[in-house]
């Protein structure tokens, strides 16, 4: 064992058990080219192949089977017994990086973020716009922020916020003009604004009402992908939007914007926070972790409305 770094195990074992080098690389922040140096080095020390790698796969020999049962668990408890040990220094540090939808951030994270720098001022937060669904550890990421429906079973989840639910809305000028819808299918007969995502699909208005569900495809007088220009729309009267509520509360309560449909837009869960199953997460992440739990009982005192 004198001549063995626990670096180059923690490097096979990481490899191993993600059966990708540049997975492995970056749960462990190291370079490919680092992680594969040190696994050729441990290989030659041992003198015998560990696992058998081309461009698109690894594949564990006998002997890497065997060395990943014994050593595993074992760097699972070294790496544990570390993060405890630096856990006892009181302070988070480093940099926390979450993928969010762009509403998740607007109307759940932001309002949480200076507030969690102010309390953990040695974390450096980084939060990406991003709607598409991506692999979190795949990209670098600590924690990803999601709708309940597309979240991954091997993640942990916690709730990032009360229940949401979208609204219809439009212009008081357009309502006059043109009439209220009574049922999703009369907005068929309507301007309205949509929205193209980046793949290209724009995604059918989803209504349900006494657990009857209806989907429309109205017509899209407007494609907006950028939420200012659909909002100025709106209000300047170009037709009916379906967004989330939280987007368009104020206008609504101000007269500016009038809700249509309210029967039909149930409350559905809001976002979670996801990461991978860890027996130890990051400092940063666990502070961020802590500080939604807290959160979440403080806006729970509010008073409502």
């Amino acid at each position: 064992m004198s001549d063995l770094d626990l670096r180059d195990l923690d490097a096979f074992v990481a490899v191993a058990r993600t059966r990708n080098f540049r997975r492995a690389a970056l749960e462990s922040r190291v370079s490919v080219s680092s992680l594969s140096q040190r696994l050729r080095e441990l290989e030659e020390r041992l003198g015998v192949r560990l696992m058998n790698r081309t461009t698109r796969s690894v594949a564990l020999t006998e002997a890497g089977e065997l060395l990943l049962a014994r050593v595993g668990p074992a760097m699972s408890d070294v790496s544990a017994a570390l993060d405890a040990v630096r856990g006892l220094r009181g302070v988070p540090s480093g940099r926390l990086r979450i993928n969010a939808p762009p509403p998740a951030i607007d109307l759940v994270l932001a309002p949480m973020v200076v507030p969690f720098m102010q309390a953990h001022p040695k974390v450096d937060v980084e939060i990406i716009g991003e709607s598409a669904f991506i692999d979190i550890v795949d990209a670098g990421y600590d924690a990803g922020v999601r709708y309940g429906e597309h979240l991954a079973q091997d993640m942990i989840a916690v709730s990032l916020s009360p229940p949401q639910r979208y609204a219809v809305v439009a212009s008081r000028d357009y309502v006059e003009r043109h009439g209220r819808p009574k049922h999703p299918k009369d907005l068929l007969d309507h301007s309205c604004i949509r929205t193209r995502f980046g793949s290209g699909a724009m995604m059918d208005w989803e209504f349900e009402k006494a657990g009857r569900v209806v989907k429309v495809s109205p017509p899209a007088k407007l494609i907006a992908t950028y939420l200012g220009l659909a909002m100025r729309a709106v209000l300047d009267g170009a037709g009916y939007w379906a967004t989330f509520e939280g987007y368009v509360r104020e206008h609504v309560k101000s007269g500016a914007l009038v809700s249509v449909l309210d029967d039909w837009c149930d409350p559905f869960p809001g976002p979670f926070l996801y990461y991978p199953s860890r027996r130890q997460p990051p400092p940063a992440l666990a502070a961020f972790v802590a500080f939604v739990a807290e959160w979440r009982k403080q806006e729970g005192r509010k008073p409502k409305g």
